[in-house]
């Protein structure tokens, strides 16, 4: 259940083009290795523009920081984010705290 000051990862990307659904491949193989071993990670989300589709907007729901730390630090995220990051021209990361929510 979704609580204010909750903690978020989210990142933009933009994928080169042709690579997309080698990209959408990896971070889901990279996010679903995140749910299996990563305690505290609630949810992942990937989303993609319409008017442009090699960009995409990823969202990670997390229990606390202190789990987020933890994931960033293990050698597999390094190596699995490495392997999503290499299919793109931009990425900008950033960590968000839940403000407000409706219908969660």
């Amino acid at each position: 259940m979704a609580k204010i000051g909750q903690p978020y990862t989210s990142g933009r990307w933009l994928v080169r083009v042709g690579q997309e659904d080698e990209f959408i491949t990896r971070w889901t193989d990279f996010t679903q290795w995140a749910l299996q071993n990563s305690p505290g990670a609630e949810f992942f989300a990937l989303i993609r523009e319409e008017a442009e589709p090699s960009r995409f907007l990823s969202f990670g729901a997390w229990e606390d920081k202190a789990s987020v730390d933890a994931w960033r630090n293990t050698p597999e995220f390094a190596e699995r984010m490495a392997r999503c990051r290499a299919l793109c021209e931009e990425f900008a990361p950033s960590d968000s705290v839940l403000a407000a929510a409706v219908g969660m």
